[in-house]
């Protein structure tokens, strides 16, 4: 049976956290890996963070009706993408990060071959956990297809973002709504929609997760653009203001701060709206939703 919430539940966003860390721990630890292999592993996945991922797959799964256990692997599985992608954004190559989640970066920590080869790993363990999941072979294979389209979308949008390439027909808005919906929220809206075939929901309720999933996805990036500008390394436990020293678009830069904040709130809203059709069950992702439009790290 899925667990039921109130809006009171002080619970509500640790307990998906807590589930998927007990299952990430026993995924490396069950896996036959090389102790310096396993070591780094663990420290870029172990390391602590949001855990938001997780979070929308464990909380969509339970809106439409399905059982928490059904979606962990799926959990699991977006965890391990996330944490590989950043492993390897960390990297010298690309973003050149010293700090991640307020301690070294992998390569920082173990050097770049590990860091590289570490990342790689948990690409293939990712899509291993959706094959070991209790679910049938038809659902394997949509949350397989979701994962690998998320996990492409998002290297699309890293290429955008630190290489260029974008369309020249674009406005300078659309070519970053187009950067943003690609590295951030591809995977937030995977996680929704994967949450949704793990709970087994009908296409109108899938609909509901996925533009939901495309609404705080945009909304998770210019939020992050925000705090990039208005934080300090220390509070956000990564450097702050990296984006305007690598010359990047924000939207901050592009809109100003004010803006951004409109855009964060008219987000939000198009979220909560989404979610109409599932009643009281999809709550949580209601405070979830709020809870991203205001976060300070």
């Amino acid at each position: 049976m899925s667990t039921k919430h109130t809006m009171q539940d002080t619970d509500l966003f640790t307990r998906p956290a807590a589930i998927t860390e007990v299952a990430l721990a026993a995924a490396l630890d069950g896996a036959d890996l090389p102790e310096h292999l396993l070591e780094a592993a663990r420290w870029s996945v172990l390391g602590g963070g949001k855990r938001l991922r997780p979070a929308l797959v464990i909380l969509s799964c339970e809106a439409v009706g399905g059982r928490t256990d059904h979606a962990v692997h799926a959990a699991v599985a977006l965890e391990l993408i996330h944490c590989f992608s950043l492993v390897h954004d960390d990297l010298p190559a690309l973003d050149n990060d010293e700090l991640r989640r307020g301690r070294p970066t992998l390569h920082i920590k173990a050097g770049e071959p590990m860091a590289i080869l570490a990342g790689d790993l948990l690409i293939s363990m990712a899509f291993q956990q959706l094959m070991d999941s209790p679910m049938d072979v038809a659902t394997k294979c949509s949350l397989v297809s979701e994962l690998a389209g998320g996990t492409s979308s998002m290297v699309i949008g890293q290429v955008y973002d630190t290489l260029g390439g974008l369309p020249d027909d674009l406005e300078p808005h659309q070519q970053l709504q187009l950067v943003h919906r690609n590295k951030t929220g591809a995977l937030l809206r995977a996680a929704c929609r994967m949450g949704a075939f793990c709970g087994m929901a009908d296409a109108g309720w899938s609909q509901c997760l996925s533009e939901y999933g495309e609404a705080v996805g945009l909304m998770f990036q210019v939020v992050d653009d925000l705090l990039d500008v208005t934080q300090t390394t220390e509070h956000l436990g990564k450097a702050a203001g990296k984006d305007e020293e690598m010359g990047k678009i924000t939207f901050p830069g592009l809109l100003g701060i004010e803006e951004s904040r409109r855009v964060v709130m008219e987000l939000e809203q198009q979220a909560i709206r989404a979610l109409e059709p599932l009643g009281p069950a999809a709550d949580p992702l209601r405070d979830l939703g709020r809870f991203m439009a205001i976060r300070t790290k």
